[in-house]
This record gives C-alpha cells, sequence and structure tokens, in this order.
C-alpha cells in the first residue's frame, strides 16, 4: 500500500476530518445569518458618541410614541390571528378527519387554496371582494339602499385576512396529529364513562398541543412580520410599517433599534411556546392506526354539514376566482362598477410579448433559482452531517439555520441592509445592497430551515444499513453517497427545495425593502400596478404566480407521495 493512500485512510478514519466540511458550512451560517443580525444590534446600540442605548430609551420612554404603539398594535394583532387561526385550523381538521360527509374530499382539496394564493395576491383578493371598493360592499350597498358599504377594514379586516390565509398552517398540522392519533385512547376513555365533551376536552386536546404550539408559533411569526394587510386595511402604526418608513426616511438607528425589539419578541414568543409544551409529555403508543371517521347519519344533521361545506368552499374559492375575473378586465374601466365592464386578454399576452413587462417574472424565477440552489446545497450538506457524523457543534448549526424563521421578513431585510451596505470580505469587497445580488441573498437566508427540515427528515427515515453495506463491499464514500444515499432520500430533499423556490417567487415583504429598478420581482411589479390602478394587469401577474405555485405543490405532493406539508 503505497504512503498516500495509507495517509488518506489515516485522515478519513479520524474523528477530526469532519471539520473540514464542518468549518466552510458555519463560515457561511456565522457571515450570512449571524453576522447581519449582530449588525442590526450593532446599528441600533452606535452613536456619534460611542455605544449608547439611547435609541432603546427613546423607543420605551416614549408611551404615545409611534414606536410603541406599533409593538402594542402588532402583537395584538397577532394574538388575535393565532386564536382565530387556531380556531378555524382545528375546526376545519377535526370536520375533515373525524367526520365523513358528502363533499368532504372536495372540501379537503379546497381546504389547501389558501396556500397557492401569495400573501400579497391574498390580502389583495380580500380587498377587491370585501374593502371598501369591494364587490360584496357594493351589491349589499345597492340592494338595500345603504348610504354607506358594509366593508371590512381596521384590525377586523387585517385578522380576517389573516384567518384565511394562515389557517392552513394550524389546519395541516393538526390534521395530521388527528390522522395518526392512536384511537384506543379514545375507546379507553369511553369506556370508562367518560362524555364526549370530556374525552375531547381532556384527552384529544391536551394530546394536540405540540402540534397546535408549533402552528401557532409559525402563525404568531408571519403575523408579525405582516405588512400588505395591515397597509391596506389602513393599520398605520404596526412594527413593520415602522421599520420600513424608518429605513426609507434614512434613519438606520431607529429602525434597526424596531428590528432588534421585533426580534427579541418573537424569540421571546418561541422560548415560551417550547416552554409550555416542555411542562408535560404528549407522547402516545401508537399500536397501528386505522381511519376512523364517524359517519353523519342523522338527517337533519347532514343537511347541515353539508350547507356548511358549500359555504366554505364558496369562501375558499372566492378570492381565487376574483383574482382570475380581474385578471381578464380592461385596466382604468372598474370604477363604481359592481363588477368590471370590460374584459380583454390583452393583460396575458402582454406578460410574454414585452420584454419590460417580461423582466420582473424573469427576474423572480432567476432569483429564486438561485437562492433555492443555494439552499438545496447548504441544507443537503448541513442535514447529512448532523444525522451522519458525530462532531461538536451540531446545535449550533440547527439554530443558526433555524434563526431566520423566528424572524420576520422587514427583520431580515433590515439586518441585511446594516451587514451588507458597506464593503467586507463576505462580499468580496463590494457592496452588496443596491445590487442583483441582494435579493437572492435575502431568499437564501429566509428560505434555508425549508430544504434543511426536508432533508434533515429525509436522512431520519433513511436506514444507513444501506450506505454501510455499499462501504464494506469496497465503494467509495462518494460512490455510495451518489449511488445509494442521494437517489433515496432526493424526493424529500427536493421537496422542500420547490417550497423554497415557490416561497421565493411570492416574498414581498423582504423584497419591498431590498429590490432596485433592475432586479424588481413579480411581487413588487404586483404592487406598484395596484398602486396605479391597473388592477387586470396586477392580477394577470397573480394569476400567473397562482398557477406557477399550484404546479409546484402538486409536483412536490407527487414526489413526496404525501400532502405539500413540511415538519418544521
Amino acid at each position: 500500500m503505497s504512503r498516500v493512500l495509507q495517509m488518506k485512510m489515516r485522515f478519513s478514519s479520524s474523528p477530526y476530518s469532519v471539520y473540514i466540511v464542518v468549518a466552510p458550512l458555519l463560515l457561511v451560517l456565522i457571515g450570512y445569518v449571524f453576522y447581519p443580525l449582530l449588525s442590526t444590534f450593532m446599528t441600533s446600540v452606535k452613536s456619534t458618541s460611542g455605544i449608547s442605548l439611547g435609541n432603546y430609551i427613546k423607543f420605551f420612554k416614549d408611551i404615545h410614541g409611534a414606536s410603541l404603539e406599533s409593538l402594542g398594535t402588532s402583537v395584538y394583532i397577532s394574538v388575535l390571528s393565532v386564536i382565530c387561526c387556531g380556531v378555524v385550523g382545528i375546526g376545519m381538521a377535526i370536520l375533515l378527519t373525524r367526520y365523513e360527509f358528502p363533499g368532504r374530499r372536495i372540501l379537503a382539496m379546497l381546504a389547501l387554496v389558501p396556500m397557492a394564493l401569495p400573501a400579497l395576491i391574498g390580502v389583495m383578493s380580500f380587498e377587491f371582494l370585501f374593502g371598501d371598493s369591494g364587490v360584496l360592499p357594493r351589491a349589499l350597498q345597492l340592494m338595500f339602499h345603504l348610504s354607506s358599504a358594509p366593508a371590512l377594514h381596521g384590525i377586523g379586516g387585517v385578522v380576517v385576512v389573516h384567518t384565511f390565509t394562515m389557517y392552513t398552517y394550524v389546519y395541516l398540522v393538526v390534521s395530521g396529529a388527528l390522522s395518526t392519533f392512536d384511537s384506543s385512547v379514545e375507546e379507553a376513555a369511553y369506556n370508562l364513562g367518560a362524555s364526549r365533551i370530556h374525552v375531547w376536552s381532556r384527552v384529544l386536546l391536551p394530546m394536540l398541543t405540540p402540534s397546535i404550539v408549533a402552528s401557532s408559533l409559525l402563525v404568531f411569526m408571519l403575523s408579525m412580520a405582516s405588512y400588505t394587510a395591515p397597509l391596506v386595511f389602513g393599520i398605520d402604526h404596526t412594527m413593520t410599517m415602522q421599520i420600513y418608513l424608518s429605513t426609507l426616511n434614512g434613519n438606520l438607528g431607529l429602525g434597526a433599534t424596531q428590528a432588534s425589539v421585533l426580534s427579541i419578541v418573537s424569540i421571546l414568543f418561541l422560548v415560551t411556546m417550547r416552554w409550555y409544551q416542555g411542562q408535560r409529555s404528549y407522547r402516545n403508543l401508537n399500536k397501528g392506526v386505522t381511519e376512523n371517521r364517524n359517519t353523519i347519519l342523522n338527517p337533519a344533521s347532514r343537511y347541515w354539514v353539508m350547507a356548511l361545506a358549500v359555504v366554505l368552499m364558496v369562501i375558499l374559492l372566492s378570492p381565487v376566482l376574483m383574482i382570475v375575473l380581474l385578471s381578464l378586465s380592461v385596466d382604468g374601466t372598474w370604477t363604481t362598477q359592481i363588477l368590471p365592464p370590460k374584459y380583454t386578454l390583452h393583460n396575458f399576452g402582454a406578460l410574454f410579448a414585452n420584454v419590460q413587462t417580461f423582466a420582473p417574472i424573469r427576474n423572480s424565477l432567476e432569483m429564486s433559482l438561485l437562492a433555492t440552489l443555494a439552499d438545496l446545497v447548504i441544507g443537503l450538506v448541513a442535514a447529512y452531517l448532523i444525522t451522519r457524523k458525530q462532531f461538536k457543534g451540531k446545535m449550533l448549526i440547527d439554530v443558526l439555520i433555524m434563526l431566520p424563521w423566528a424572524l420576520p421578513g422587514t427583520v431580515v431585510g433590515v439586518n441585511l441592509i446594516s451587514a451588507f451596505n458597506k464593503p467586507s470580505l463576505l462580499t468580496a469587497g463590494s457592496v452588496l445592497v443596491g445590487t442583483f445580488w441582494i435579493l437572492p441573498l435575502a431568499y437564501f437566508v429566509r428560505h434555508l430551515p425549508l430544504t434543511f427540515r426536508a432533508a434533515l427528515a429525509a436522512f431520519e427515515q433513511f436506514d444507513t444499513s444501506a450506505e454501510d453495506a455499499a462501504r464494506n463491499l469496497g465503494a467509495s464514500w462518494w460512490y455510495s453517497f451518489r449511488r445509494v444515499v442521494l437517489p433515496m432520500v432526493i424526493g424529500g430533499v427536493l421537496s422542500g427545495a420547490l417550497l423554497a423556490f415557490v416561497e421565493g417567487v411570492g416574498e414581498f415583504v423582504t423584497s419591498i425593502l431590498l429590490y432596485t429598478l433592475n432586479s424588481m420581482p413579480i411581487s413588487v411589479q404586483i404592487w406598484q400596478k395596484l398602486f396605479n390602478f391597473q388592477f387586470g394587469s396586477a392580477c394577470a401577474y397573480g394569476v400567473l404566480q397562482i398557477v406557477l405555485i399550484v404546479l409546484v405543490l402538486l409536483f412536490t405532493s407527487r414526489m413526496s407521495g404525501r400532502s405539500a406539508s413540511i415538519t418544521l
């Protein structure tokens, strides 16, 4: 055996060889995740005289100031959104997983429709339907000769939009938990004489606590990061709005302080929910699960549930149909009428016929693809190392990857502005802010948790004996990884990557802070079209986004062999 081969084998068997891969991975995460967060905090405490807490004192001292009022409003809206999403999501999960009735399968498919709506499009569809100049208020005003239209506005409108667009996170997680729940526990409770209310309140709902906590956390984060819904429904004082205004006005110190406070609130909520979840064990001994739906036999109850299902279907489909209808309208013709008076296919033709009109589509696809490729590589490497190798720092890598998931999109945008508005080694001596590359970097940071968690779940389900057998038969590490490991996990990994790509195409909150004229994405172009009352053109972009997202979700579901959900 040659000396080089002996050294190579000695090195590969060394427990320290794994750090050759861990070190660059940590550098990437520290450089592009932790360093921007630290830069934002340093900007918030920096003053002309050095380090100072002046911005924080100013933030909390002015009780009636915009910042503190905005923090209270954001927390209030987020808590209300969590409660409403919880009620609707858990109710839908119970209805569709525990009961059998005519139309259940169709309603189960339509229940996921809000996932196909990008955040901006979802908000605008509600404004077009139920806002001050929406279709339904105008119709009611005309029918009943009302002096003013009964429209959605204010905090109520924001919470309704949040409930529609975010309840799916609760529904998916809770329905997944209910479908795998061991029915023998429930039957044992009934056999011991417990009533239905007692079984639900003391057995079923407590066992769902981990699912409810996880989905509530996600809804709270998304609500705290919400920008479009408060803006459209007239809520000026929210944290995301104040951060955007402070950054736009050049007051980076105040914007950084507001972003840091928002980060602390989000992380405190995360810690509180995890603490509550850890107070007791919710595990049950699962002895196999069979489908256990109760068929509704009572005629009155059956008709009542069928009517409820029809109403829910109409509610779920109406925002999508409204966007499709408006995409066929002629720009500038829908003013005071109930519905648009003129229709055309020109809006769709213009998307691909005009180079300038197509540019936002190309930008979104290119930037999302670049970010997804980076997410795929980093997520795959990190998941493989954590599940297959023994080394110190696993928890640090996990926390650094998941940290952006606990931060609102506005905060991630401010972090990147604070970190990369000057040349550094991480940017090869260039300023990234104001260039094409800042948005792919933002998408990479924001959506890395999706690919990482999907890859982690795929590796954890893969038995290592197949890889060990390949190595024992003389295959090299690279050969066994390429021909044995990768084919076994590629479905789950690509599912996470496709979802990250979809999120990038629909991203708005971070994009509105970081875009340039040369890198304008679809979401910002839609916003500008709406601002200029070009509803037809804006909704044509929206329909294209919806079609793209639906195709990706269908492809993802087909590849993974399950519904398009990721365990986070």
